[in-house]
């Protein structure tokens, strides 16, 4: 839980109504929030629209008799709790005199409840009492609402010396975070003044031990709109009251700005990245054949007509080897087992001009794609028509006897 004192001993500068539509932007965003009244007016406690003549219970209750804090707190609103305040906290400063440790009354009570809630805001006094003790006592933060005035900007300063005291003999965890200009006029020049001189001043602060060194100026500030002003006699906030007016929107804003600064960082990504190994382990992707080129074509064309070994062999010397079916790349002609048969039966296919197997002068198919261009222009294989005498002559001219294969041992 981050407890946040909304602190300022000038009156009428708008703490209670920070208080309020903060608190109520915030569990609308879904956050868990709890509001402590420690003004004896009790204008939080009306302005959330219960009566402080009702109220049998409260902070009172918690400081002079030691009561649980979640026992005497009110749900208002879905994610808002309030605990709430009456005239009868005006004499607890004079009951509290002979107390010891009665600065940290208040931070004892919410030890228990921590981890119930995500935000408590406390709406505190206009005086510097021991009621505003308890309050920065038990607070992290403190939210300075300020109006942009020339005497305003006096009582700032004896301010900080109040949160200064308390830092160093009470509460060491406690810094000075936010600084809110409240009914600001941004046609007037007075304002905007004021606002230099505030960052002036903690630009100065920066990088120092004082509890305000970390303290900035809300870049939203709060202009003056008469809604807010009505929305506490309706018992309403900001938002009930007139959820599209500009006092909505700036409490809007102030409220994801706080809430921005106590989320927690962005996990990073845990993913791993490849390795070059690992890329080449993973077996390669199946490979597409490539179009064959159009000097390839007699290739193709002996692989369908040929029947046996030796017209493959006879067809491999006129166009490039190719990769057959069964995986076997056919032998060039000079590379032939000493033993072949050079005298065997060749085919009769007169139709296809084929060099003499004894030539030493075997064409290569690198010889072939360097041809000139009237080598290209002509096919490689002249294919001429077989004059067909009757089905005798035919038959016997394609009639062939396989040879026997050479011993592969």
């Amino acid at each position: 839980m981050r407890t946040i004192a909304v602190l300022n001993q000038k009156g009428g500068v708008g703490k209670t109504t920070t208080v309020v539509n903060t608190a109520a932007a915030l569990a609308a965003a879904g956050s868990r929030v709890v509001v402590i009244d420690f003004d004896p007016q009790a204008h939080l406690t009306i302005h959330l629209g219960l009566e402080p003549q009702m109220v049998q219970f409260g902070s009172y209750k918690v400081l002079i008799q030691s009561a649980e804090f979640e026992k005497q707190i009110l749900l208002m609103r879905p994610n808002l709790w309030l605990l709430p305040a009456n005239i009868n906290l005006v004499g607890a400063e004079s009951e509290l005199v002979s107390v010891v440790g009665r600065e940290t009354i208040l931070r004892e009570a919410l030890q228990l409840s921590q981890d119930k809630f995500d935000y408590c805001l406390i709406d505190c006094a206009p005086s510097l009492g021991l009621l505003t003790l308890n309050a920065l006592a038990a607070a992290d933060d403190v939210l300075i609402p300020l109006q942009p005035h020339f005497l305003a900007l006096r009582g700032f300063g004896k301010l900080l010396q109040t949160v200064e005291l308390v830092n160093k003999r009470i509460n060491p965890n406690l810094k000075v975070k936010w600084i809110l200009l409240c009914m600001f006029d941004s046609r007037a020049s007075l304002p905007s003044e004021v606002r230099a001189d505030i960052e002036q001043f903690l630009d100065k602060a920066q990088g120092t031990s004082c509890p305000w060194a970390q303290a900035q100026v809300l870049p939203v500030y709060i202009r003056r709109n008469i809604k807010l002003a009505e929305a506490p006699s309706y018992g309403k906030t900001i938002f009930e009251y007139e959820q599209n007016c500009h006092g909505a929107e700036d409490y809007r804003k102030v409220a994801q700005l706080i809430h921005a600064q106590f989320q927690p960082p962005t996990p990073p990504d845990t993913s791993q990245p490849v390795t070059i190994s690992e890329i080449q382990d993973q077996p390669p992707a199946p490979s597409i054949p490539s179009p064959q080129p159009d000097s390839q074509v007699p290739s193709q064309l002996s692989t369908q007509s040929a029947d046996t070994d030796e017209n493959q062999e006879q067809l491999s010397t006129i166009s490039t080897p190719s990769q057959q079916p069964d995986s076997q790349v056919l032998p060039h002609p000079s590379t032939q087992p000493a033993g072949a048969d050079e005298n065997q039966a060749q085919p009769s296919i007169s139709s296809i001009p084929l060099p003499k197997p004894d030539s030493q002068e075997s064409p290569e198919p690198e010889n072939q794609l360097d041809d000139t261009d009237e080598n290209e222009t002509q096919p490689p294989i002249e294919i001429k028509s077989i004059p067909q005498s009757d089905s005798e002559t035919q038959s016997s001219e394609l009639t062939q006897t396989k040879p026997e294969q050479p011993d592969s041992n």
